[in-house]
């Protein structure tokens, strides 16, 4: 918080700050660990959904406090990742559609009922899942419409061409924006 208004402060116009979850808590988790290759408990509209949505409007309220808002929060850094990554890495795995009704029975109301205009982004993820994420959640009216951008990577950027992912989505979808959220440079160790 202190570097934050830090660099709030020394800014010449506002910074937007934007949020994305690594894992929800252990007891929230199938694998009972906040490390490893483990999804939400149950599913959409359930107990565990529904304080995991509740998790973000704390964390917003929290940082509010100290007069940090938020711009926007992700659903989950790297959704996918969670069925790929080491066991150690702290992870929550969703596919699409679990990611998709988390939103529009969860996380969506929950910020829309909460005091903050924070947005909300989808997917946090590589390129390389577009179209198809986008048609999975962005097809779904309800989950559309708490939306209003799509967060994405660009490790991966070199396997397919931006006309077939961001192009063809932004065609899709006109109405969401594509913003690049992760990106760094010497990720690869044979670069």
């Amino acid at each position: 918080i202190p570097l934050l208004r830090r660099a709030l402060a020394m800014s010449k116009r506002p910074l937007l700050l934007f949020a994305s979850p690594w894992t929800a808590p252990a007891w929230m988790k199938s694998n009972g660990d906040v490390r490893g290759k483990g999804t939400l408990k149950g599913k959409a509209g359930d107990k565990y959904h529904k304080s995991w949505a509740n998790y973000f409007i704390k964390f917003l309220d929290e940082y509010a406090k100290h007069n940090v808002t938020f711009w926007a929060v992700t659903a989950q850094n790297e959704p996918l990742a969670g069925l790929f990554t080491p066991p150690q890495a702290p992870t929550i795995a969703f596919t699409a559609a679990q990611q998709r009704d988390f939103i529009a029975q969860d996380l969506g109301p929950a910020l829309a009922r909460s005091p903050h205009r924070t947005r909300l982004l989808m997917l946090d993820d590589q390129r390389i899942h577009l179209p198809h994420w986008a048609k999975v959640v962005l097809g779904n009216a309800t989950a559309a419409r708490y939306v209003a951008g799509l967060a994405v990577h660009w490790y991966l950027d070199a396997i397919v061409p931006p006309g077939c992912s961001l192009e063809a989505t932004h065609k899709l979808f006109p109405d969401h924006f594509l913003l690049y959220t992760e990106a760094c440079t010497g990720f690869f160790m044979f670069r």
